[in-house]
């Protein structure tokens, strides 16, 4: 049945990345003008559009395939002894735009100690939780991540300084496919899927995520990996 599983979902990631694909290549040769002037200025602006919104739904296809594969089991983990120096090292280029667009920085409390962890899962775990500090920071304001090893776990905290949440809202935040506030109210893009896909990461990699969060106080993701 696994087997079963990951061939459905390696379909149907084929099925839908393969046109998206497309559709960000010739949206980009497009918008750069490669093979001369578009013409009116208007046809290079919605080849931008086009662009923009494309990468928006790969990211959330992406996202729910992830959420189906790490329901499904169908991914294998291998632990193994992984700098959180290095892990972070790792993510940070990608999220430097995010964080220059809302003027917002991150200071580590290093050096870090090592955990063991899945080598992909961990950089999964670390994007997510700061794509989701990113989002909520208020501009110009610093993310905090430290660590601290104890009893044989390491407990990562990654603190923002937004606007907090409801301890009551905490769980619903951690379900996928719900959202803690209304399609009025939100005030990020995305389907809400970074903290659930993190969660479910750190559970197969035999730790946990905690969040510790209260209006007006931000929000803390704490993940608990074995030291590595």
């Amino acid at each position: 049945m696994d087997e079963q599983k990951r061939s459905f979902l390696r379909m149907v990631s084929h099925e839908l990345r393969t046109p998206l694909n497309s559709i960000l290549g010739f949206s980009e040769i497009l918008n750069s003008e490669l093979y001369g002037p578009l013409g009116a200025p208007q046809y290079k602006e919605y080849a931008g559009i086009i662009h923009a919104s494309g990468h928006k739904l790969l990211k959330l296809v992406n996202q729910v395939l992830e959420i189906a594969r790490l329901e499904g089991r169908t991914i294998d983990f291998d632990a193994a002894s992984e700098p959180l120096d290095t892990a972070l090292d790792d993510v940070l280029p990608s999220l430097r735009p995010e964080m220059a667009a809302r003027s917002v920085g991150i200071e580590i409390a290093g050096p870090l100690p090592c955990v063991m962890a899945d080598h992909r899962g961990l950089r999964q775990v670390l994007t997510q939780l700061l794509q989701n500090a990113i989002a909520f920071s208020p501009e110009g304001s610093v993310i905090r991540a430290s660590a601290q090893a104890q009893d044989g776990m390491v407990e990562l905290s990654i603190r923002d300084e937004g606007e907090g949440v409801d301890p009551d809202e905490i769980p619903r935040l951690m379900a996928p496919f719900e959202q803690a506030e209304t399609a009025l109210t939100r005030k990020a893009e995305g389907a809400g899927l970074g903290l659930p896909i993190a969660d479910l990461t750190c559970r197969a990699m035999g730790g946990r995520l905690r969040l510790v969060s209260a209006p007006g106080q931000g929000l803390t993701a704490v993940v608990r990996l074995p030291a590595g």
